[in-house]
């Protein structure tokens, strides 16, 4: 019988009874709950929370504190506003006033030296300052002017003689032309009776060799009388030299001795007397110095970036005791030490009254002023080969390159980076620690 032979109990036909159940270790076991994963435990999970929310706090105090060295507050820094307007270039220095005129005035003998005036003293042109005694050139002056006059009395002599032996030669010469024109008429005379035939050939003959003499006798005796000439002319040239020579001597030695009396080349002050009085003094030892109160200049020093453009002629401002003064340079050094260049400043018309050797002053050197340029104050820490500067936009400064030109005490002309308007920090770059970008608080 198979499967497909049964058939349905019929619904109206009674229940069947039960099967009994199977015996088996059902009533012995007892049913548990099936355990959750970890992470989907709520203990865990709260405490997952709990940590990212940790790690979320902390990430964003690091962050914090590492954006903190890029937050600076606004009344740390030094501002300056780009301008469009008229730009001065200008060079500021210290500079010390000095003498332009101060000669040293030194002996021009050894000596004793004799001091008529003092330190401090003011003097006039041509006034005596000192005397020196010198009695070896004083002894050598008198040797040398006696041989002057030695020298001036032969030549005085040599001239007289001279003088006579030209005057002999030439007397020679004039006897020789008188017997040479006195043959002459006589061969003439001669030539006239042979060509008559009254006298004889030889005759004839005779008196041109003795006309031939005489000539030849005036002609030795006139090239004897140029060469005498020219030899006297000669020897008193020579002669001429040597007492020449000997006056240049003399007033050699006459200016020295007139030097040992020291006389003020200009009307100024005496600086200061370089020997005791009384005292022994060496050939060429300075005695005194004297200043010429009419050309004090200032002498300066600027940094060798800043001395290109400074050249003569360019005007300067001078200030001394609060009182301010036009200048003009008088010439800049070509050689640098140290980094600076020294230069020297005259005034423009006369000096301020009560200027003193070495008082300290002020210069502004002003090599040129432009129009319509761009330009900020440039505070301490600004020069024109600064590259980068930090622009201020509400509250954030940002770091621009630029391009700064010329640059004067105060200002700098800007070429490229910056426009008209901008705010620009111009204090100490350091304390923004080279960041791009800044926070700037109140």
């Amino acid at each position: 019988m198979s499967i497909l032979d049964l058939k349905s109990p019929h619904p109206d036909s009674p229940a069947a009874p039960a099967p009994m159940p199977i015996r088996n270790t059902a009533g012995q076991d007892i049913a548990t709950a099936t355990p959750l994963p970890w992470y989907r435990r709520r203990p865990i999970q709260a405490l997952l929370a709990l940590a990212m929310l940790a790690i979320l706090a902390a990430a964003w105090l690091i962050h914090g504190w590492l954006q903190s060295a890029n937050v600076v507050s606004l009344s740390r820094l030094e501002l300056a506003t780009v301008k469009r307007g008229s730009f001065v270039q200008d060079i500021s220095a210290r500079g010390t006033v000095i003498a332009a005129v101060s000669p040293t005035l030194v002996t021009t003998a050894a000596g004793t030296v004799h001091y008529k005036v003092h330190s401090g003293d003011r003097v006039a042109r041509g006034q005596i300052l000192a005397r020196v005694d010198s009695p070896e050139l004083q002894n050598e002056y008198q040797r040398q002017l006696a041989t002057l006059k030695s020298m001036n009395a032969a030549l005085d002599q040599e001239r007289v003689r001279l003088s006579e032996q030209l005057i002999n030669s030439q007397q020679q010469a004039n006897l020789a032309a008188v017997r040479m024109n006195a043959q002459l008429r006589d061969l003439q005379r001669a030539q006239a009776a042979w060509r008559v035939h009254v006298i004889s050939e030889r005759r004839y003959e005779a008196a041109y060799d003795t006309y031939s003499v005489a000539r030849l006798d005036f002609e030795n005796a006139r090239d004897d009388a140029h060469l005498d000439r020219q030899q006297i002319l000669l020897s008193l040239r020579r002669r001429t030299l040597a007492r020449d020579a000997q006056a240049l001597r003399v007033a050699e030695l006459k200016a020295r001795a007139d030097a040992l009396t020291v006389r003020s080349p200009v009307t100024g002050l005496v600086a200061q007397t370089l020997q005791p009085d009384q005292s022994y003094v060496p050939e060429s030892a300075p005695l005194v110095r004297v200043v010429d109160l009419k050309a004090l200049a200032i002498r300066f020093q600027v940094a060798e970036s800043l001395a290109n453009g400074i050249v003569p002629g360019v005007p300067a401002d001078i200030t001394l005791g609060g009182q301010t003064v036009r200048g003009v340079v008088m010439d800049i050094a070509p050689a640098v030490v140290d980094g600076w260049v020294t230069g020297r400043v005259r005034f423009k018309g006369a000096p301020p009254p009560g200027l003193r050797q070495n008082e300290q002053a002020s210069v502004r050197i002003i090599l040129g002023e432009k129009n319509g340029v761009l330009m900020m104050d440039r505070g301490a820490y600004i020069t024109p080969k600064t590259r980068f500067v930090y622009v201020v936009h509400g509250a954030e400064a940002f770091r621009v390159p630029v391009r700064f030109g010329a640059a004067s005490i105060s200002q700098v002309e800007i070429l490229r980076g910056l426009t008209a308007g901008d705010r620009v920090v111009i204090s100490n770059p350091r304390a923004l620690h080279g960041a791009r970008q800044l926070k700037v608080t109140r």
